[in-house]
Formats: C-alpha cells, structure tokens, sequence
C-alpha cells in the first residue's frame, strides 16, 4: 500500500510473521517492510539482544554492515543482514536473538528465512 503526503509517496509499512520448529527448537521470526529495506527479527523468546544493518554501496560488491546494538564478539547479526542485502539489493535492519549452538542450526534458520524469501517476496 502507498500514500502520498506533502508531494512524497511513502509506502506503508507491513508485518510479517512465521515460524518453524528447528532441530525442536521453536524458532519465530518477524519481518516489517520498509521504504526501501526491512527489517528482520529472529529468536525463541521476546528479546531484542542485538541490531545489525546492512546496504549495498556503489563502490563494493559487498554490501556495507555494521552492528548498531549488542555484543561485538556475537557476528551472527552481522553476517545475515549482509548476506540478506546482497540477495535483496535492499537496505536490512536484522536482530538475532538466538544462541550460538552451532553452524548447521544457523545455517537452517538462515535456510527458513530464504525459504520464506521465496515464498512471499511481498513481505521483505
């Protein structure tokens, strides 16, 4: 949905929310559509324990990142906003809010969220 205000068309912000059990494991995310990016929050309980964001940039094919919020040591936050901008070509906001346990959970958690990518590609 769009709307127009003082000559600027804005477009709406919109939620998304799904879940998946990983490795038994209750696994939610919630995404909020931005102008130009969105935002992705994921965790097993109500907790906003770090915030990363990330963009491409002209002058590499990286997309820039950096953690606004949380532990530095913990890059997990980091490392999906950055692979997300790359895939989305858009600017994404990503708190991960789950323990570190291992590479393979990550890496299905991060499978979901692409799953979910494809799925419906309206919510991101």
């Amino acid at each position: 949905m769009t709307e127009t205000q003082n000559g600027g068309v804005f477009e709406a912000i919109t939620v998304h929310n799904f879940s998946e059990k990983i490795l038994e494991q209750s696994i939610h995310f919630h995404v909020m559509r931005l102008s130009g990016g969105f935002f992705l929050w994921v965790g097993s309980s109500p907790v906003l324990s770090n915030l990363a964001v990330s963009m491409s940039s002209k002058y590499d094919s990286m997309p820039l990142s950096t953690l606004v919020m949380g532990d530095p040591s913990n890059t997990a936050a980091n490392s999906l906003a950055q692979r997300l901008a790359k895939k989305t070509k858009k600017q994404v906001y990503v708190s991960y809010s789950l323990p570190m346990t291992d590479n393979n959970f990550s890496l299905l958690v991060e499978n979901r969220i692409k799953k979910e990518l494809e799925l419906h590609p309206e919510h991101f």
